[in-house]
Parts: C-alpha cells; structure tokens; sequence
C-alpha cells in the first residue's frame, strides 16, 4: 500500500520526461497505465539489453506500470479513451499540443469528460513563445539554457551524457502533480500542468543566469575546472582519475599542507574562494602535479586523512561494483522475461521511512495487461476480441 494507492495514472508518455513522471508515481503506489500505440513505441528500443531489443531506459522508467495497447484516433478507441480518462485521476503526456488535440487528450476535452481530471504535461520550450512549436529533447534544453555552453573545454561546448533535464522535468512534474493531487483534496478542482525542459534547464542554470544578469561577466567553460572555488577540478593519477573540490578557507588551509605548499595561503592570489576560481588554474597545475606521482588509492587516502572533500572518476561498471554503492541500496535487480539475467533498477530516489517508494513490477511487455484493463471497464471477450481484430487494441 501506498501513499497514492487508489489513484488512476494514464501515461501516454514517451522516452523519459513523461514516462519517468509516471514511474514515480507509481512507486508511490498509484495504478499507472502505460497506453501504447498497437504496434509498440519507439521509445521502447532506446539502448537495447534484452533478447527482443527492450531498451535499458524503457525499463527503468516504465517499473509499476501496466501496459494498454490502444489507437484512441480511431473512433472505436476514442471510446475506449473516453472510458479510460472516466476511470482515471491523472492523465499524462509528454505530446505536441496538436497531437493532445488529435488525440482528444488536451486539457478542455478531458475536463468535459472528467470535471476534476489532472492533465500533467511535458514538452521542451514551454508554451507561449516562439520556439514552443518546436520540437525538442535533453540535450537542446541543455544548449538553449547556457548550460552546455559552461561545459566541456573552452571553445567546445560539450552535452551531459545523462539526460539530467528528461529526469529532472520528470521529477518536478511528479511534484506538480502530487500537489495538484492535494489541492483536488481540499478543492474538488482538477488543473493543468505544464513541465518543461527548457525551464528545467534554466533554473538549474540560475546562479550563472544571474550572474551574468547583474554583473555582465560573460564567463567562459573552465571545461572540469570549478570557477567559484578551488581547486576544483579533475585529475590524472598514476592509475586513474580523481577530483578534488574544495571549498572555504579550512579546506583550502588544509589543502595547502596536504600538497607541501602551506604558503599558498598567505597569497593573495588565493585569499578567497573567488580569487581561487579566478586563479583555478594555477591551483589545478599544483594539484595535478601532487596527483600524477600517486596512485588513485593513495591521492584518495591523503585526501581522506586531510580532511580535503575528493573522490574517484568511476566507470560505470566500477559505479557498479563500488560496495558503498552496493550497501546503500540504490539498486533493486529486478526480472525481465527476455532479459539473460536481472535488471538493476534505480530505486525511487530518496528513502523515506513511512511511505518509501517500491517497486512492485517490472516494465511490462507490449499490450500485457490489455485485456485486464479493458475487463475493468466492462469490456467483454468478445468486445475485447473485436477490437483486437480491428486493430483498435
């Protein structure tokens, strides 16, 4: 039991933003129902693991749902939707406008169907303005938001390789619509929810937003180097990588007597943390140098014994090995019919202790859970058969 036990989802989501949403609120306990084209969405093949092709992100943000094959542009499906969104609390969908139209999933439609329906929304620059037509993804939120423009090496923008916006928006949307589930509570009223990865990316941005607002700064990327603080940046050791980080005038005293140059506290060129961003490389050029005669294990343990913030660049096959990683519980191996051995699926993000979020489902194959849902909304076999046969499931 959760804490949306009892509460209906349609995820028409596709890839992360809006699927993601979903899979949240579904760790929290809600009845979510993937509604799916007959023939399978794209989004389902991204990074293939499995023996069909099933991709790793599919399976990480569709865990805790159900799925429902359905074509609601055809007349025959528009019923089975209207029956749908009758039955359901939340609607989600991360589509073009016009499609949610289309589709008779925009936000005055479903409210004649269902006076207190939530329509959670995601799209990627936000509605009313001239680039809202456009469409979009992570990494072009990343770009139009000044974000990648700070990353990487100067003169080279560089993409995040997560999609650090998908989840991030996913996230906020799942916030949105816990608190408009709330105030249905107290207000009998539905609303309309708009996420979107531009302003994701904006607001994550902001400290450099607004100090370019105010100051005019025109900062330029430092590629790892921190711009703020330092050192701050990544570094070359006998047998890896390392990054140290360091922020405040105990850190940095402590720094200095770790690589052998206590006198660098006493320099003005170091006298504060935006000194040190500004002078970062010279204390990059200190640390790399301390860095490249030791090992990983041993800059790591000098760092630890200093008290000096630090910690290994990891692959992911060693993020996945690391037994603090492993202790923590980050992971739950779930498993996959066509998949040679089990999932490691992200847990629900944080830990709560009196209403955790669960994973009690794997993602579901295509259309599994068709005739379930359909029987649920007095559907019979035979009705269920027909539209089977006319492709509308």
């Amino acid at each position: 039991m959760g804490v949306l036990d009892g509460i209906r989802v349609l995820d028409f989501g596709r890839y992360i933003a809006g699927p993601y949403c979903g899979a949240l609120l579904g760790d929290l306990g809600a009845d979510v129902v993937r509604v799916e084209r007959v023939d399978g969405g794209e989004d389902r093949w991204v990074a293939p693991v499995t023996d069909d092709g099933i991709g790793a992100m599919f399976l990480q943000v569709n865990r805790n749902k159900r799925c429902l094959t359905l074509n609601p542009v055809k007349a025959e499906g528009r019923a089975v939707a209207r029956k749908l969104i009758e039955s359901a609390d939340v609607v989600i969908a991360n589509l073009p406008p016009e499609t949610l139209v289309t589709m008779g999933l925009d936000y005055e439609t479903l409210r004649a169907v269902k006076a207190d329906i939530i329509l959670t929304t995601v799209n990627a620059w936000s509605s009313g303005g001239e680039w809202s037509h456009k469409v979009g993804f992570d990494g072009l939120a990343q770009a139009a938001s000044g974000n990648l423009y700070m990353s990487g090496p100067e003169g080279h923008p560089t993409r995040a390789a997560a999609p650090y916006v998908d989840f991030s928006t996913a996230t906020l949307a799942a916030l949105s619509t816990l608190t408009a589930i709330l105030h249905r509570n107290q207000t009998g009223e539905g609303q309309f929810i708009e996420a979107a990865l531009l302003r994701t990316a904006l607001t994550w941005n902001s400290p450099t937003i607004i100090e370019q607002a105010l100051l005019g700064i025109d900062r330029v990327s430092t590629h790892n180097r921190g711009q703020t603080g330092g050192p701050a940046d990544v570094h070359r050791t006998r047998d890896g990588w390392v990054m140290c980080l360091v922020i405040g005038a105990y850190q940095f005293q402590r720094w200095a007597e770790m690589v052998g140059r206590p006198e660098l506290v006493n320099d003005d060129r170091f006298k504060d943390d935006l000194a040190r961003g500004d002078n970062g490389d010279a204390l990059s050029a200190y640390m790399g140098a301390w860095c490249a005669d030791r090992t990983n294990a041993e800059c790591l343990e000098e760092m630890e014994r200093h008290k000096v913030p630090g910690g290994p660049v990891l692959s992911p096959q060693q993020a996945l090995d690391l037994p603090h990683i492993q202790q923590i519980g980050v992971y739950e191996d779930v498993e996959y019919p066509t998949a040679g051995k089990p999932v490691p699926l992200a847990r629900f993000p944080t830990v709560m202790s009196g209403s955790p979020g669960v994973i009690r489902r794997r993602a579901p194959l295509l259309g599994e859970h068709t005739e379930e849902v359909l029987a649920e909304l007095g559907y019979g076999p035979e009705e269920i058969a027909a539209l089977r046969a006319a492709r509308i499931v």
